[in-house]
């Protein structure tokens, strides 16, 4: 095995996402030495890259630029000044060739669903508030006694489970509670009656929410020009992002420095030494590549994900639908969302008489979806598109497969005591090791998140202490909905008790249920 010179560095950084490249782009700008790999051979930007294929380009998952972090916006208006365009912001759900609002309307949905199925839902409901289930355990328990047996499996059955890959009657009912806010289905129909004798002339939300973006920022590339504008910036100012290099091997020498391995395909390998590294690579593959072994290894192993597709479809028209994003709520087909790429930028999309659309699909690495061959895959996309009405099959003229593992960590009854146990353990023994972002923390954050763990990992390494908990960035999914961009100071000084409260909320992931007689497994961030 050809071994390359060692290089050495003042940090060492493991994959070339968001918080990766964040990290090593604020590095670069306090005069550090860094180099950084990446496993992939041609994109940075992880699950925020974009790819490009004969000039349509796809985003993996969508990423609308949002965030309540002044910090946050303000660098990624340095990193990418002159390239955001503002997009108009709509998402539906889709369900037997009808579109619903999304957040969902309730007197819309009955309206659309017709008479006698919303005759039913209305007796599903009149039926769900007079005889209530008392034992309320799981988020079938909690949706049904809310909304009626009719109406949960219409619009919160099919897509929830598609997307988490397990029964609602398998998930808490304390999810439900925080994912499904503010809409009461007997205030709405009874504004919708209002309404309908011009007695409420005020916005159909048919629902109490926060005003939701109308609008949003988007690079006109796609999010992965942003993070190839990160990499040049690193580049340009000497510092090195290795493509192709999988990370092997981690160790520190007697002297507190660390030696890190990375080998490409070819069998060849890079060592660099370093006297931190921040590592955005899964936590149990840290784990299992950290020499010796943690004493918490096993419990990393554990650590499970869920992973997702997007099958890419060119299709001869000039466009299909104006959503950013469709949400299917349909059992007969296994796609989960469909994304119309040129209604995220124009740009995305190079002819015109094209439209390109991206069928999600959330999947478990090896399961029969992810071991589909590319072509089996596209032809599952045009059949289902079919299936769904929105373009006839003889229309697709081309196609792509992207597959994205890890997409997103799997809370389940252990994960929180296996999370905390390795953190213990990595923290204490090794002050300079630092977890960064999605995967690095095993935290379902968003980009912005990761980005704000990158940001104060940065200061801590220059602080020479963990000044910053780094472990308490996180916030809940309305947090992309709502509110003013860049409305809070993040790491103007050290986490204040203002700042604690935005941060510390948990985002929207499903637990399952616990045993009888045993509390659901808790959050890492409220034990920590």
């Amino acid at each position: 095995m050809a071994v390359q010179d060692q290089t050495a560095v003042d940090v060492a950084i493991i994959g070339a996402g968001p918080a990766g490249l964040t990290a090593a782009y604020l590095l670069t700008k306090k005069g550090y030495s860094v180099t950084v790999i990446e496993k992939d051979e041609r994109y940075v930007g992880g699950i925020s890259r974009t790819v490009e294929v004969d000039g349509y380009r796809f985003d993996i998952g969508g990423h609308r630029f949002f965030s309540k972090s002044k910090d946050v916006v303000d660098l990624w208006n340095e990193i990418l000044p002159d390239d955001f365009i503002q997009r108009p912001r709509m998402s539906r759900i889709y369900y037997e060739g009808k579109f619903y609002s999304y957040p969902l309307r309730a007197f819309e949905a009955l309206f659309n669903l017709g008479i006698i199925r919303s005759t039913l839902c209305m007796a599903s409901y009149v039926k769900a508030k007079a005889f209530p289930n008392k034992n309320v355990r799981s988020f079938q328990d909690w949706t049904v006694n809310q909304f009626g047996h009719k109406l949960f499996s219409i619009f919160f059955k099919t897509y929830t489970e598609k997307v988490w890959g397990m029964p609602c009657d398998e998930m808490s009912a304390d999810w439900a509670a925080q994912r499904i806010k503010g809409l009461s289905l007997g205030a709405a129909v009874l504004d919708g009656f209002k309404r309908s004798l011009g007695l409420n002339k005020n916005p159909n939300d048919g629902m109490e929410t926060k005003t939701l973006l109308e609008t949003f920022r988007y690079p006109r590339l796609g999010p992965g020009m942003m993070w190839d504008a990160a990499r040049d910036f690193v580049v340009a100012k000497g510092n090195t992002v290795l493509m192709g290099h999988s990370f092997k091997q981690l160790a520190q020498d007697a002297n507190g420095d660390w030696r890190m391995s990375a080998s490409k395909a070819d069998g060849s390998e890079v060592v660099i030494t370093a006297k931190h590294v921040i590592s955005s690579a899964p936590m149990r593959e840290l784990s299992a590549r950290t020499h010796p072994l943690p004493q918490t290894s096993l419990q990393a192993n554990n650590l499970r994900y869920r992973d997702f597709l997007t099958v890419a479809l060119m299709i001869r028209s000039d466009d299909l639908f104006p959503d950013n994003w469709i949400y299917i709520h349909d059992s007969k087909v296994q796609v989960g969302r469909v994304q119309n790429f040129r209604s995220w930028s124009p740009e995305m999309v190079p002819d015109p008489s094209i439209a390109c659309v991206g069928l999600e699909y959330f999947c478990f690495e090896n399961d029969n979806l992810w071991a589909s061959t590319d072509a089996d895959l596209i032809e599952l996309a045009k059949t289902e598109m079919a299936i769904l009405g929105l373009c006839k099959a003889e229309d697709v003229v081309g196609g792509a497969v992207v597959r994205q593992e890890k997409a997103y960590p799997v809370y389940d009854d252990e994960y929180a005591a296996n999370v905390e146990a390795m953190r213990s353990e990595l923290e204490a023994r090794y002050p300079t090791l630092h977890m960064v972002g999605r995967n690095g923390m095993h935290r379902y954050n968003n980009q912005d998140h990761a980005m704000m763990t990158a940001m104060l990992t940065v200061e801590n390494i220059a602080a020479g202490s963990r000044v910053y908990n780094i472990w308490n960035v996180n916030e809940d999914a309305e947090y992309h909905e709502a509110g003013d961009e860049g409305e809070q100071h993040v790491i103007a000084a050290k986490v204040t008790e203002d700042q604690a409260a935005a941060l510390t909320s948990e985002r929207d992931v499903p637990k399952r249920i616990a045993p009888i007689g045993q509390p659901n497994a808790g959050d890492i961030s409220k034990a920590a």
